[in-house]
């Protein structure tokens, strides 16, 4: 059991240090808002992968793996968010940083932050087919699915979220020049076209 746990956990750390929409995501957010809600958005990630364990504990996983229309619905939902959120970014840009608005729309930006990254991950059904073909290896024969898809998938929430704070970290050191509002405007266009290739290649995809 210990070895399996420890492949389980070389192996969901090597997905967590993966580039991918999550992490072009939560380093916008830091670069361009700050670390509260950079955080908000981490948290908000995360939070999918433990929400996406337990589903797939409890057989959802197993639901989409069988049902082509279930994959492909949610898969195209997932899409079409990606791309809204890479249109916004490229028709409007900010010419400022958060730093400038008002309390108040600060406090709902770091809402809207964390829906963006728990509904960016809950709306990707890869994550979940993902999770309901790689996590059935590392479950103890007799072992409870649910228990076990559950812990595993809150070690990977973990781990991204410490991985999320390096890299929040990182970007903190560099947040004066990075706000820039020329800076900003060109990282958040970039983004945008990011997500815009997430979506199409989301859309494309085959299982």
């Amino acid at each position: 059991m210990i070895a399996t746990l420890l492949s389980f956990l070389f192996a969901i750390t090597i997905l967590t240090l993966a580039p991918g929409f999550d992490t072009a995501l939560v380093l916008r957010s830091a670069a361009a808002q700050g670390w509260k809600r950079a955080s908000a958005t981490a948290l908000g990630v995360t939070l999918g992968c433990l929400v996406w364990g337990v589903a797939v504990g409890l057989g959802l996983g197993t639901l989409l793996l069988a049902s082509e229309v279930a994959y492909t619905a949610l898969k195209w939902i997932g899409a079409g968010y990606l791309l809204y959120l890479g249109v916004k970014l490229l028709l409007n840009p900010r010419q400022a940083s958060d730093d400038v608005m008002q309390s108040e729309t600060a406090q709902q930006s770091g809402f809207a932050c964390f829906c963006r990254g728990l509904f960016g991950n809950l709306l990707n059904p890869k994550v979940g087919v993902f999770y309901v073909t790689f996590l059935p290896q590392f479950i103890p024969a007799g072992a409870s699915v649910a228990l076990w898809c559950t812990l595993m998938a809150l070690a990977h929430m973990l781990l991204g979220l410490l991985w999320n704070a390096v890299l929040i970290g990182g970007s903190h050191y560099f947040a004066r020049r990075l706000r820039q509002p020329r800076v900003l405007k060109m990282m958040d266009r970039l983004t945008g076209c990011v997500f815009i290739g997430f979506a199409a290649k989301l859309a494309l995809s085959r299982r």
